[in-house]
């Protein structure tokens, strides 16, 4: 396996890079494919308002990169629908505390919780951002095996139908199929199993530092990190991305070890 860490701090020089042939590249779901329809900084600030909560979209912006990496440790270390109903309660007031400080507002787990609960009441479905279909299309050209992962409970089949996504996908896996989710090993090794390549020969893209990043890496597939907001830019040990256009060059540069 090639030496991630070394190639993740060199690659933003384009410089030194180890030529390696993607076979497969799988994605994270949530905020790497899809996103809420309509937005949940849209959401959030129309539940606010309901409570009297000034917020700005930027500061939800902030508070959901900090409420998602509590969401993405806590399900890794118990998933939601293992959990009973006060542990779900005081999980979800935990996050939406967290979106607010974010804001910049403080405010009581109780007060938290209503927010929270208000926003679940609102109706909403899932929508593709902009550049997901054009750049798998350019993958698929280029006859890389292309796969979702997902954390996600649901019927991932259906998700995959309803949004179009399966004529640009080889398949689809939930932590549902294979009994535990990310970053744990077995919806990796399974999709590596199903794609029929090697560690070094895929990339795994995602939103979530420990989840995505630390989960791939753990089985000896290329992390890369999607930071759509722009807003962790601290992530140096790994290719850091802010669209999935640039992954189309990304894979291009890592075939010809450019530099």
């Amino acid at each position: 396996m090639q030496n991630v860490f070394y190639y993740g701090i060199l690659w933003k020089h384009y410089k030194n890079l180890p030529k390696i042939m993607i076979k497969a590249i799988f994605f994270d779901f949530y905020n790497t494919l899809g996103k809420f329809d309509p937005p949940r900084e849209e959401l959030q600030a129309r539940a606010c308002g309901e409570f009297g909560i000034q917020v700005t979209p930027e500061g939800i912006a902030r508070g959901y990169a900090m409420a998602d990496d509590y969401m993405a440790r806590e399900a890794a270390r118990l998933p939601l629908r293992e959990r009973d109903s006060r542990n779900t309660k005081e999980f979800f007031a935990e996050y939406q505390r967290l979106i607010l400080e974010g804001a910049g507002v403080q405010v009581s787990h109780e007060l938290a919780l209503n927010v929270i609960t208000r926003i679940r009441e609102f109706p909403y479905d899932y929508a593709l951002f902009d550049d997901v279909l054009p750049t798998l299309d350019m993958l698929k050209k280029q006859g890389i095996t292309l796969a979702l992962l997902s954390n996600n409970d649901g019927d991932i089949n259906k998700l995959c139908d309803d949004l179009g996504l399966y004529p640009h996908l080889d398949f689809a896996i939930n932590s549902q199929d294979v009994g535990a989710g990310k970053p744990h090993p077995p919806i990796f090794l399974e999709a590596l199993s199903r794609a029929q390549v090697e560690p070094e020969e895929a990339l795994y893209v995602g939103d979530q530092y420990e989840t995505d990043v630390e989960g791939a890496r753990g089985v000896g597939i290329h992390p890369v990190f999607l930071d759509r907001d722009g807003l962790k830019t601290d992530v140096q040990d790994c290719p850091r991305i802010e669209g999935l256009a640039e992954l189309v060059d990304l894979v291009r540069k890592m075939k010809e070890g450019e530099g």
